[in-house]
Formats: structure tokens, sequence, C-alpha cells
């Protein structure tokens, strides 16, 4: 479901538009069991952004689970490798263990810790293998780009892969599981509140690489501009459903990602994913083709006002 969180990175709502999401969530559902036969059942939200505040609306949405970052600030003294609960309700939290995902997705080639070279089978599995007796679960979440893209064949990224589960299962307390199946027979260590907006993303594991700029605030300000109408939006029917789709894929995450002016190594991520020479293009770019949709629903009889050109 690609939608972005609130204006600041530190605040504690996150959603501009609650029913929005709520429509996005179900049109994403009844994809998967369209195309797997499957009712999803565990909600994994754009980036990994998470708070408190889409805890409980994964909860009132009937979601088993949710995952989130398992961030130090946020965890103190507890543990990733745990199933935890969104507070005040039933809905469990499944956590990225950052440090062992990092290992594989950016540190490949260094083994990241005091080994060098590049990382094996089986020294990865052996670190696993090392939280045997404090560790109920442990959440690897990794881009799929990781494999051939971000580590290329000749790092040996896929004959990691090949042999990593072999290794992982050497030992036989450990076994591979999907997110649903580990909820089910995995015991909340207790609850766990997200009292900020948290994601994988960048240095700061915020969300600030989508609204941490004027730019971006200005661009986020103008595609939820319509939300004042959209309550009646059914009357339009036909004629807004065009319109409505293009709006939906301006929300996603990347437009906003490709506005970031960060600079050091969060700045070259960013700029290694652009397909823009600059932020400034890209937000000139966005804004342009806002302003195009609003004069192509205005022709369509649809209201809309989404801001001016740049």
């Amino acid at each position: 479901v690609e939608f972005l969180g609130e204006t600041y990175y530190h605040s504690l709502s996150m959603l501009y538009d609650h029913r929005e999401y709520r429509e996005q969530v179900r049109q994403h559902s009844a994809m998967i069991q369209a195309e797997f036969g499957q009712r999803p059942k565990v909600l994994r939200n754009t980036e990994l952004l998470y708070s408190d505040e889409l805890g409980k609306m994964a909860a009132d949405m009937g979601f088993d689970a949710v995952l989130a970052e398992g961030l130090d600030d946020i965890l103190g003294w507890r543990s990733p490798n745990f199933l935890y609960r969104v507070p005040e309700k039933s809905t469990r939290i499944l956590l990225k263990n950052y440090k062992l995902s990092d290992d594989i997705a950016f540190r490949f080639t260094s083994a990241g810790r005091d080994s060098g070279g590049t990382l094996r089978a089986d020294l990865f599995a052996g670190w696993v293998h090392s939280l045997t007796d404090n560790a109920d679960i442990v959440g690897l979440f990794l881009d799929y780009e990781t494999f051939g893209e971000h580590h290329t064949e000749n790092t040996g990224i896929f004959d990691f892969l090949a042999t990593l589960p072999a290794e992982i299962l050497k030992r036989p307390e450990w076994s591979f599981q999907t997110p649903s199946t580990a909820v089910g027979f995995l015991s909340p260590a207790g609850d766990l509140s997200f009292p900020r907006v948290t994601s994988w993303a960048d240095t700061e594991r915020d969300a600030s690489a989508w609204c941490g700029n004027k730019m971006q605030e200005g661009s986020l300000a103008r595609v939820y501009a319509p939300r004042e109408i959209w309550p009646d939006r059914e009357i339009y029917s036909a004629a807004m459903e065009d319109v409505r789709e293009t709006w939906r894929r301006l929300q996603t995450s990347d437009h906003l990602y490709y506005m970031s002016t960060k600079g050091l190594g969060d700045g070259v991520v960013h700029s290694y994913f652009s397909p823009f020479e600059s932020p400034y293009d890209a937000f000139i770019a966005y804004n342009n083709v806002l302003k195009d949709l609003s004069s192509r629903s205005q022709r369509q009889g649809v209201p809309l006002k989404l801001g001016q050109a740049v």
C-alpha cells in the first residue's frame, strides 16, 4: 500500500486521510485474494512506516499482526527477537532485526563485523544460532534488489542465499516460518508502544526521507488538498475513477523520496534511486503533474484543485 505519513516526521499522527488509507488497504487485500486465493492477515506498510496510530488502525481493520522496525530507542532494554502486541489491542507486532538484516543488505561484501571479506552463510547462521536461548524469532527484512542489484552475482550473493537455509537448519531449534504462522504459535512478550513515526529509511529511521524539507511538505499538502471534497466522491462515479486512480498513484512514496535534499550517505542513496538530476527537478516535475491532473479533472467535471504549476 503506497501511502505517506503526516507532514512532520516527529508528529504522533502519520496519516493524512484515514478513509483513503483504509480503502487502499482494502483494494490491496482484495487483489491478493483474487490473485493468490489468500486474505492477508499481516500488514506491512510502505517503507515500514509505523506508529501506535497505524497499529491501532491495523487492529481495527482485522489484521493479526503488523511489521515494524526494531529500533533501539523504541525497544529500550527489550530485544527485537520477540513478538510484541499493539497497546490495548490483540494485534501482534513483528519486528525487523535491523543489525542482522543490514549485515546482508548493506555489509555483505565486508561481513560487517570482524570477519572481513564477503559474508559466508555458515558465519551468518552462527550469529543466528548464538541467539538460541534468548530469542523467539528473528525478522530478516530485505529489499528484493539486495539480490542481484545492490549486490551483483559476482559478489556471491546468490550462493549465499542458496546455502543459508541449510546452514540455519543445522540447529533443530530453528525453522523458517511465514509471519502469519509465527504469530499463530508465539506468545507476545508484552505491549510495545511506538510514540513516534518510524521507518526503515535513512539514518534517522523516521519519515524525514519523504517530508523533511519544504518542497516535500508543500507537495504533500497539495496532493492531499482534495480530501475536503473526497467524502462526497461517490457522486462522481465513473467520471471520477480515472482522476482518482491518478491521484492515488501520485501518493507513491518514491515521488517524495526523490525530492530529499539530505547529504552524506543518505543523500547518495536518494540520488542512486532517483531518475532526476536533482531534488529540485523532481519537485518541479511532480507539481506540474499535479497541475495537469487538476486541469484534467476540471474538464471531467471533478472540481479538484491540486496547486499551481512550477
